[in-house]
């Protein structure tokens, strides 16, 4: 006899969330995901109707999966790239001038194994200031990323990375060194 229990693992959303979701996912979104790149200001304007906050000068590329726009927000200048996954039943905030790469994957839910109806449980995600999210990255429930951190291709972000301007890489990522930006190399000659 098992100890988990599916049958009985319902989330309950409020109907004004259930509406949204419905009115975003099952019609806006398939409106506006595969646009061309320089439709992306119809891809923002589809999010921004539906509750992201979303600043000046971004870039949202073509394929990007949101799936909840009223739990995003984009500073200034922020690019995400193609195919990104924003699983966002908690907030994801990326802060100015900071590009999360293709392919990425910014999870806020997850659920908890330890219960035996594993329950849906969920934590923001916040991506600092002058951040690189390099491309197939996936980052878990809860993680903040100090500002000006690198964080490399293929890397697994299960814990905050709280060291700023950092580069960051691995399974699960570690701190790999600091980021030195090049005028900063060519001063210290």
């Amino acid at each position: 006899m098992g100890v988990v229990d599916l049958s009985q693992s319902k989330t309950r959303w409020p109907v004004s969330i259930l509406i949204r979701r419905v009115i975003w996912s099952g019609v806006l979104e398939h409106l506006v995901r595969w646009w061309p790149k320089p439709l992306s200001f119809l891809r923002i304007w589809a999010l921004r109707a539906m509750g992201a906050r979303i600043g000046a000068h971004c870039l949202v590329m073509p394929g990007v999966k949101v799936l909840m726009p009223w739990q995003l927000t984009l500073e200034d200048h922020v690019a995400i790239g193609r195919n990104v996954d924003l699983y966002n039943f908690s907030p994801i905030t990326v802060r100015r001038m900071s590009v999360v790469s293709q392919d990425c994957s910014l999870c806020t839910g997850s659920h908890d194994f330890r219960q035996p109806h594993m329950p849906l449980i969920h934590a923001p995600i916040t991506i600092g200031s002058e951040c690189w999210v390099a491309a197939q990255t996936f980052v878990c429930p809860g993680v903040d990323i100090a500002d000006g951190c690198v964080v490399g291709a293929r890397s697994l972000v299960t814990r905050s990375l709280t060291e700023p301007w950092s580069v960051y890489a691995g399974h699960p990522a570690r701190r790999i060194g600091p980021r030195v930006m090049a005028d900063q190399a060519l001063r210290v000659r």
